[in-house]
């Protein structure tokens, strides 16, 4: 079997259960990154099983349906939906998130930026952009053999997210006058929150999907700002609901105003 960098895979000894796309093979190691879950892994040439395009391993068009913004009721009200800054490590998950708050209508930057530097940039893009939501997210791990689950520097970026909603939050203390949504794959849930996120990943310690960040951003968007979120309604459109991710209740960050 000949693989190349840009194909895409599966791996043998996981089931084939999460499909990646090739990004470097070096020394006999393929390295990987999910197709559509915020994971790298590698891979000896072996365990790989090249990905027929035909097949729906992670059964993705069904959630991609499930997950599709509807649109605001035209009538006599006008809508301001809150704005969205994006702060990502992965510039194709940037890209794709900005394409799901496009095709919802809603103002959104992204910013790419590398995890460990997110915290010294953070407070000039709230600055410059002035979001009511904000995203802090790319890439993380939890790694059993650098300690316990509640050991933060067990963790890839965990640290890092959690010094960047930090400085977010000596920015704007209130939770609903500035919505945090951070983490990626496996992050320090607990530690995220305490940090002040309003959302974070992950407290079951699995990977989560490429759009759950933006899925829940744009949730909170739409929600009105007067009223508190349906808050267990919200993570379960997520691709792994409770599991991949979690948060506080609060308000939306959407105003509605008459006439048109």
């Amino acid at each position: 079997m000949m693989l190349k960098v840009g194909d895409y895979v599966t791996r043998k000894s996981y089931h084939n259960d999460m499909v990646f796309k090739i990004i470097k093979i070096e020394d006999e190691i393929y390295y990987l990154k999910g197709l559509n879950v915020r994971l790298y892994a590698d891979s000896d040439l072996e365990d790989l099983q090249a990905y027929d395009r035909e097949e729906d391993v992670e059964l993705e068009e069904p959630f991609l349906e499930r997950i599709k913004p509807t649109s605001l009721e035209r009538n006599d009200y006008f809508y301001l939906p809150g704005k969205i800054l994006h702060i990502d490590g992965d510039n194709e998950y940037l890209s794709r998130c900005l394409k799901y708050y496009e095709d919802a209508n809603i103002w959104a930057a992204g910013v790419l930026e590398k995890e460990s530097n997110i915290s010294c940039r953070i407070h000039d893009l709230l600055e410059e952009y002035n979001p009511n939501i904000v995203v802090i997210t790319g890439h993380d791990a939890y790694y059993r053999k650098r300690g316990k689950m509640d050991d933060i520097n067990s963790y890839k970026n965990s640290a890092y997210y959690v010094e960047a909603i930090k400085e977010a939050r000596k920015y704007e203390k209130s939770h609903e006058k500035l919505v945090i949504i951070a983490g990626g794959c496996q992050s320090d849930y607990e530690e995220l929150i305490k940090a002040g996120a309003n959302f974070a990943s992950s407290p079951k310690r699995v990977n989560i999907h490429a759009l759950d960040p933006a899925i829940i951003a744009a949730k909170m968007s739409l929600a009105d700002a007067t009223k508190e979120i349906d808050l267990k309604g919200i993570l379960e459109d997520t691709k792994y609901g409770k599991d991949g991710m979690g948060g506080i209740i609060t308000k939306g960050t959407m105003y509605v105003g008459y006439p048109r």
